[in-house]
């Protein structure tokens, strides 16, 4: 009779689930939190004309009018970033190992999120840069970046409400104002406020157009559509009086429309994939590669709240 004690050699060592553990990702920010530069379709440097307001003067009877010319100006994006990745996999892998075409397509749908993932950590990055480090970046009298300076740099619900006020004095349309926050930053809110959760039309349009479950609508809270990411600028910053060492940038910003967007931005060349045979090596290669852009288009609707990068409470 045979058994596990007398048949050793015919039992597995080791055994391979067909099921193989993927990544966990969360969701990416939509298409529609910038402007869509479809204009751009050739050189490094796009440049877009800019006009200000009209003034008004007094006029009285047989009294001359100034003649005042209206602003004018450029804002540029340039296609700035380059990025990629690059894999093989060898004849004698494919002689020898199992389930290699799900490996390679695995690696194939990873490098392309990584992609994906470095825009999105890009953009945000821009709407950090775009304003200026150690300055309250003031229009129309009111700060639009603003330091914590409550203790251990924690959010308070008076940013919130500093920004609304800065928004309104800058005639920002109120409709689809959004505040991306750090999970930090979320989970002080939680302990701060306790409303409505419902998801706002505006709320449940973003989550339909492509976020997941850490982009997750947060609340709507003094007008803001409060969302979060992962992805926000990390590092020391400062709004000209208040620093705060170890902190995120949380961005504000109005998407009512492409003119009221602050950040515009531009694929030169989606993420693809290419592939080709080396004989001499006996391996087929593939090459992923993208290439985009960003800039500021308009400082007005754009905000950034510093908070710490850690601490809740």
């Amino acid at each position: 009779m045979n058994n596990t004690g007398n048949t050793t050699a015919f039992i597995e060592s080791q055994q391979y689930s067909a099921f193989i553990l993927r990544n966990l990702h969360d969701g990416l920010l939509p298409g529609s939190f910038y402007r869509d530069v479809g204009d751009f379709g050739e050189g490094e440097t796009l440049n877009i004309k800019t006009v200000g307001s009209a003034t008004l003067q007094e006029v009285g009877e047989d009294t001359p009018v100034n003649y005042t010319p209206i602003d004018t100006g450029t804002v540029t994006m340039s296609i700035t970033d380059y990025v990629g990745s690059a894999w093989y996999i060898t004849d004698k892998l494919r002689e020898d190992g199992s389930q290699i075409e799900a490996v390679q397509a695995e690696h194939q749908a990873e490098s392309t999120r990584a992609i994906q993932e470095n825009f999105e950590t890009r953009f945000l990055a821009v709407c950090n840069s775009a304003q200026t480090d150690a300055d309250p970046n003031t229009i129309n009298g009111f700060s639009h970046r603003i330091g914590s300076a409550v203790a251990n740099d924690i959010i308070a619900l008076q940013h919130f409400i500093d920004m609304k006020l800065a928004f309104d004095k800058a005639n920002v349309p109120y409709s689809s104002r959004i505040a991306i926050v750090d999970p930090v930053v979320a989970a002080t809110l939680d302990g701060l406020v306790s409303i409505n959760r419902d998801v706002t039309p505006f709320g449940e349009k973003i989550l339909t157009s492509g976020f997941d479950r850490d982009h997750q609508f947060l609340m709507n809270l003094y007008g803001w559509n409060i969302v979060t990411s992962n992805r926000l600028p990390k590092g020391d910053f400062s709004d000209g009086t208040n620093a705060v060492t170890g902190a995120v940038a949380n961005v504000f910003m109005s998407l009512a429309d492409d003119n009221s967007k602050p950040i515009m931005g531009a694929w030169r060349r989606m993420p693809r994939v290419e592939g080709e045979r080396n004989k001499d090596l006996r391996r087929d290669e593939f090459v992923s590669t993208a290439r985009f852009g960003f800039g500021q288009q308009r400082a007005d609707t754009l905000g950034v709240v510093i908070t710490s990068a850690t601490a809740t409470a």
